[in-house]
């Protein structure tokens, strides 16, 4: 079986890689996500068993900081039926939900973080979607790419 590459991002004042480091079992739902195309990788693309690039945004710098991985079948996101939730859809039918998750489990934190400006000017990364596609919160990333980013990070 072939394995997949992603980058997923979080503000890390929200959800860090600190945070799924001290979660139950280093796993959580990676929730919350609303946009369309994110939902879509997560639900047809992404598989049990991927590698996952933990990307910390909206800080200075942005910065690839660990790595995770898939370890569940997509499944409905839960907080898009609570009210009492920011991610609230009271248009998601119960018996059909428009937005799904996908959990995923810590698997290390770098000690020498990859930043935005690093991948920039690295010759294998400058093409990666994250620098072309910077709004999304999912983006694929190449074997090449994923080997490259660890390899900068120390982390082979």
């Amino acid at each position: 079986m072939k394995r997949n590459y992603w980058l997923m991002k979080s503000e890390p004042y929200a959800f860090s890689i600190d945070d799924l480091r001290k979660a139950d079992d280093q796993t959580t739902s990676w929730d919350g996500v609303r946009n369309y195309e994110a939902r879509n990788i997560m639900r047809d693309e992404m598989k049990k068993g991927d590698g996952v690039l933990f990307y910390h945004s909206n800080v200075k710098p942005p910065k690839i900081v660990g790595s995770m991985v898939v370890s569940s079948d997509p499944h409905p996101d839960k907080s898009q039926f609570n009210p009492d939730s920011d991610y609230f859809d009271p248009t998601s039918p119960e018996d059909d939900p428009r937005w799904i998750l996908i959990d995923v489990t810590f698997t290390q934190k770098f000690e020498k973080p990859v930043t935005r400006d690093q991948i920039k000017k690295d010759p294998i990364l400058k093409n990666m979607v994250l620098l072309k596609r910077f709004r999304l919160s999912i983006t694929p990333v190449t074997e090449k790419e994923w080997n490259r980013i660890h390899e900068l990070a120390g982390a082979i």
